[in-house]
């Protein structure tokens, strides 16, 4: 917790006092409307909400705010009667809307479709994103996936119109650059179903991803529910020149708090070097935030997010922003839990991997630590875009580098690619010249979409087990990731980096000191890369791809052909027997990291996320075994027998035995997919129990009927032995802050017990004994 000086306090109040007293009566901030999009013209943008919400909230609190809690408790379901205690209170929210892409929306409508509402309760968009594989180049691969996918495109066209929801259609681009470039807006708070949806921060939003299941509380109308975060504060003085770029902020904070050090924190961005970022290196800022654990990240309101809402053709809300920039930024003293100073004047560029987002490493140091952990130092691919790095500057800033290799005659030796974020950068880019210069080197334009950032690549330049190395803009780089090749080394630097490390195809250049040789036989030297943060001409939308839900929708039919292999409807979860468990089987003990891809692999398994049970046949299979260090490789308890994760599960469910998982610290990182706690709950699991939770998917969870659970002392995960029965003893009095009791029975006779704690609200206990929150909810709307 925080500690207030009294003096700050008191200054602080006796500031407030007299703010009061000098203030004139002006005109509510309410009875301007200003639509929250141009899509949207119907749904304005609540200040109103936020001022008379703060107003209560700072009469209770007695102290300055921080930016977040200004947003954050300005969108309190009830401020009167909210416990507010950071890091502890679960706070119930009204979000402004809900966003999804196309592999989680799936399931996230299967969700909404079982509750019975007919129209979404706010606004909310489907974005094609993540279903587009990268193969041979954008128009090609977008046409293949459009054909491979049909039945799913079908279904989210239909289901959208069907229930009220805006629709983007496969090529528009990356769910977050089609948000920041048509829904992000200051002071809002927005939830998606992806892990990276705190990019809508460049425009000073709190967005944060979260399950489908959350997703479907929003869209039904109630609150969105969040564990009242920690704030932790990064001051920035100085300024970007040079080779630094936007990316190295982030790259430079991961390796400070490490993969895990942001869980249940929000990160807020401050301090005069702020200005000197472009709104959409914030979002770049902000997008990779996810790598850190934290709940979400945003900067203040600035001129700079003015300047891009007016490039958008948003310039009403620019100037509303600027009406309410009083609450668009923390007040002078709000405490923070953690402060981190970076200074930008003296901020290097850094590339960090492999494996793992955090393990950063300045530019200089960089070749070295090639040679001494033995990396490949060959370069296969450099990788540039994706959600994090595809805007017009980055764009901008990589032609540059392109446009001076060309005139010394050199071409990439690298293969090289290119992922616009959306319709309206490539459109552009393709306009202004940036894409013939990337593409006049070796470069290959790749769809809007996601692609090789998720695993949606069809690599064929090594062969799987092969050890090489790539380096992208991507925000994510755990073992397999791009390419499900676990022995691929993947590095994450800004674009420029990338860039120009194409051209000498080795990972030990360094483009700040070291030379190339054009094609005359004269070394040369980079210059700074250099880059317009918004296009001069405006930006060129490209074709249009949004689809608005018709006006009648009734006639509507959803498409699912009940003999699909990548559609199914959903059953509801059996709720809580009432009975203590015993005697269950650990189907299987993990070791060491265990993230979202190792529980529910993407890549190939991506066409089936809208099945269930075809689904569920990758549950856990990149996990692996502690008893034999082997992935997909369990001892099935009944027969003696070993085989998949998902096979021995299944045989436990099917002859009506529940069984837990045992995992290792953080488990759950990475995505947002919900998939990952919605498998382990078909195919019977009842606990997850480890030494602790990634925030999303500890929630997605609690949301299925599944318990999380943690180890009171970390130091327990040693005495399990994969081949324990276990009891867990308390749930007929479970309750808040109430540990439970797990009994480890020994195949030699002998018998341990091990204290467990969970952070389960009594809501969310209801949701346990439901069987899932869906389950309770469909009973409250039966009720009514």
């Amino acid at each position: 917790m925080f500690n207030l000086a009294g003096r700050t306090t008191t200054a602080w109040r006796g500031l407030q006092r007299m703010a009061a007293g000098m203030a004139t009566v002006a005109e509510p901030i309410g009875n301007t409307k200003v639509p929250m999009s141009l899509l949207e013209p119907k749904a304005y943008i609540n200040y109103q909400r936020i001022e008379d919400n703060l107003a209560i909230i700072r009469k209770r609190l007695g102290r300055p705010l921080t930016l977040s809690e200004k947003i954050l408790y300005g969108h309190l379901d009830d401020a009167v009667n909210q416990d507010i205690e950071r890091g502890t209170s679960y706070l119930k929210l009204r979000p402004d809307r809900v966003a999804c892409q196309d592999a989680t929306a799936q399931m996230a409508i299967m969700q909404f479709m079982s509750a019975g509402m007919d129209t979404a309760a706010v606004p909310t968009t489907v974005h094609c994103d993540h279903l587009i594989e990268a193969q041979v180049g954008g128009v090609k691969d977008l046409e293949r996936a459009k054909q491979i996918n049909k039945e799913v495109y079908d279904f989210l066209a239909t289901a959208t119109a069907k229930y009220g929801l805006g629709f983007w259609k496969p090529g528009s681009g990356i769910i977050h650059q089609i948000i920041l470039e048509n829904y992000a807006f200051p002071g809002g708070l927005m939830i998606g179903t992806d892990s990276h949806t705190p990019n809508a921060g460049g425009l000073g939003m709190i967005a944060c991803g979260v399950g489908g299941a959350d997703a479907v509380d929003v869209m039904a109308g109630l609150p969105w529910e969040l564990k009242c975060p920690k704030v932790i504060g990064v001051n920035l003085t100085g300024q970007l020149s040079g080779w630094t770029a936007p990316k190295d902020v982030i790259l430079k904070v991961a390796g400070i708090l490490t993969v895990k050090g942001g869980t249940g924190a929000i990160v807020e961005y401050k301090g005069a070097g702020v200005d000197s970022l472009s709104a959409t290196g914030m979002a770049t800022i902000c997008n990779m935030g996810a790598e850190i654990g934290a709940t979400t990240s945003l900067f203040p309101f600035n001129h700079r997010m003015a300047d891009y809402l007016e490039a958008t053709k948003r310039g009403d809300i620019a100037a509303y922003a600027r009406r309410f920039s009083h609450n668009l930024k923390a007040d002078e003293g709000a405490p923070y839990d953690q402060v981190i100073d970076i200074n930008l004047s003296e901020l290097e560029p850094h590339i960090n991997g492999p494996f793992t987002p955090d393990l950063a490493t300045p530019i200089s140091k960089f070749a070295e630590a090639v040679k001494k952990n033995n990396w490949p130092s060959e370069l296969k691919v450099a990788l540039i875009g994706s959600c994090t790095n595809s805007s017009y500057e980055d764009m901008s800033r990589a032609a540059s580098i392109a446009r001076e290799a060309t005139e010394h005659g050199l071409h990439t030796k690298s293969k090289f690619t290119i992922t616009p974020g959306s319709e309206q950068v490539r459109a552009t880019i393709a306009r202004d010249g940036q894409m013939a210069a990337l593409e006049e080197v070796g470069g290959l334009v790749l769809a809007n979409a996601c692609g090789p950032c998720i695993g949606q690549w069809d690599r064929r330049d090594v062969k799987k087990g092969e050890a090489n190395s790539i380096i992208t803009s991507y925000n994510r780089n755990f073992t397999g990731r791009n390419d499900a090749n676990p022995a691929t080394h993947a590095f994450v630097a800004s674009p420029d980096l990338v860039t120009a490390m194409a051209f000498a195809g080795d990972l030990t250049f360094n483009p700040l000191t070291d030379s190339l040789i054009g094609s005359d036989g004269k070394p040369f030297k980079f210059s700074d890369p250099v880059g317009k943060d918004l296009p001069a001409r405006g930006y060129d939308p490209g074709e249009n791809t949004f689809q608005a839900p018709p006006v009648d929708r009734a006639s509507v039919q959803v498409a699912v052909d009940p003999k699909s292999e990548r559609l199914q409807l959903l059953k509801p979860f059996k709720p809580w027997d009432g009975k203590t468990p015993t005697d269950l089987p650990i189907l299987i003990k993990v070791q060491g990291k265990c993230t979202t891809d190792h529980i529910s692999a993407g890549g190939p398994w991506l066409k089936y996320r809208g099945h269930l049970e075809n689904i569920s046949q990758n549950c856990l299979i990149g996990a692996i075994n502690a008893e034999n260090g082997e992935a997909n490789k369990v001892k099935n308890q009944i027969t003696g027998e070993y085989s998949g994760v998902p096979a021995v599960g299944a045989y436990y469910r099917d002859h009506g035995i529940k069984w837990v998982v045992v995992g290792d610290h953080n488990y759950g990182e990475g995505s947002s997919r919900e998939h990952a706690a919605l498998e382990p709950r078909f195919l019977g699991g009842l606990a997850i129990i480890t030494r602790s939770f990634a925030r999303i998917h500890e929630t997605n969870l609690k949301k299925q009927g599944m318990l999380a659970l943690t180890f009171v002392d970390p130091a327990d995960y040693d005495k399990v032995r994969p081949s324990d029965k276990v009891d867990i003893l308390g749930l007929e009095s479970f309750a808040p802050g109430k540990n439970l009791t797990l009994v480890l029975k020994h195949e030699d006779g002998t018998k341990e017990e091990i204290p467990l704690a969970h952070s389960f609200n009594e809501g969310q206990i209801e949701w346990f004994k439901a069987g899932s929150a869906l389950n309770l909810m469909a009973a409250k709307a039966a009720a009514k």
